[in-house]
């Protein structure tokens, strides 16, 4: 039986967390039990509603939880919707997390919550129900993988480190397009490894967690980007644009790295 939803507006940030992580945990477990086999699309329509109903089927779950949980919060309706939010509380979810990929059979996929409050992520949550893991951060409270402390990689040498990026979008513009080109050829220049696939977060776990080294992006989606954006920052890590000015959902490029080889980073990516 799934868990009552409790109403937890009083509660402190570190409450909210444990709660949410439950919330988003119950979610997964639904979306865990529609993957399997591969879904054959015939046409953009089909492939549409096939990740709809995915989005669907956790979102029922997880939409009420989050919203008794924090009654007065907002909820952003688009995930794939960027740039800055108006003040106040804001859950930003991807109820499924890299869906294409689940639909087609593939493992890289999950759930992300997080509470934004004055455009600021406070905490988050982002689940992996195909391995059990649980990444979690909150401003100030540190980044653990179910429980444990994550830090990131102490590597300082780009050309010893593994690097990734994603796809923002489909039917991305094609000067972004091109713009990531580039700086996927450069990075095969100067990095030991460069990991081309989405989604964006599941790289983003992997920079907190000290497996890679750093992430890039052009554009993107603030449910891409704000899960990690925290992850990283709680676990040492560095976040700016991709020529190093600070970060904001609003920029148009978004680069986390380890401290180590965030100058080097910039400096390949603005070459």
């Amino acid at each position: 039986m799934p868990e009552p939803i409790v109403a937890r507006s009083a509660a402190t940030d570190a409450e909210l967390l444990t709660e949410l992580e439950k919330a988003v945990r119950t979610a997964g477990s639904a979306l865990r039990e529609r993957f399997g086999g591969v879904v054959t699309a015939r046409t953009r329509a089909e492939l549409m509603r096939a990740l709809a109903a995915n989005d669907a089927a956790a979102a029922a779950s997880l939409r009420p939880r989050l919203q008794a949980l924090r009654p007065g919060a907002n909820w952003v309706e688009e995930e794939l919707d960027g740039g800055v939010l108006p003040g106040g509380e804001w859950w930003v979810v991807d109820p499924a997390e890299g869906n294409v990929n689940h639909v087609r059979g593939l493992p890289e996929w999950g759930l992300t919550a997080t509470l934004v409050r004055d455009n600021q992520p406070v905490l988050t949550v982002v689940h992996l129900p195909l391995t059990g893991e649980t990444y979690t951060a909150r401003i100030g409270g540190g980044a653990h993988l179910d429980g444990r402390p994550l830090i990131v990689s102490a590597t300082t040498d780009l050309g010893l480190g593994i690097v990734a990026t994603s796809q923002a979008r489909p039917d991305e513009d094609e000067k972004v397009v091109r713009r990531v080109g580039a700086s996927i050829t450069e990075m095969f220049l100067d990095a030991l490894v460069v990991r081309v696939t989405v989604p964006a977060s599941l790289h983003l776990v992997n920079v907190a967690a000290g497996r890679i080294d750093a992430f890039w992006q052009f554009a993107g989606a603030r449910a891409d980007l704000l899960p990690g954006a925290l992850l990283v920052t709680e676990a040492g890590g560095r976040i700016s644009t991709t020529d190093g000015r600070p970060w904001a959902p609003h920029s148009d490029s978004f680069l986390a790295t380890a401290p180590g080889v965030h100058a080097a980073a910039v400096s390949t990516l603005t070459r």
